[in-house]
């Protein structure tokens, strides 16, 4: 198994932290692909197959830490790509509420 469970939404309260700019002041950290729960159901092919995948957006993925459990909020393309190199870790921004 790649991920601890895959949800469909968000679980925890808006944390209001929304744009790039915002998670760029929560610093990175490497976390365990089988500590994530994935808050989508569905992977867009395009964006994991896509080689400037981040040239627009952050290039780290960014993990939400609620009661204890560590929600994959974005970049699920990154995870599944890192799972198919055979990494067991992603480097993620984690914001905990």
């Amino acid at each position: 198994m790649i991920f601890k469970g895959v949800s469909d939404g968000r679980p925890y309260p808006d944390h209001g932290v929304e744009t790039i700019k915002q998670w760029v002041d929560v610093a990175p950290r490497l976390v365990r692909l089988d500590e994530l729960v994935t808050t989508k159901r569905t992977l867009d092919l395009e964006a994991l197959l896509a080689d400037d995948s981040t040239f627009y957006g952050d290039l780290f993925a960014h993990v939400v830490q609620y009661q204890g459990v560590l929600y994959l909020e974005d970049g699920l393309h990154r995870a599944v790509r890192a799972a198919l190199q055979g990494r067991r870790v992603l480097h993620a921004r984690v914001l905990t509420l």
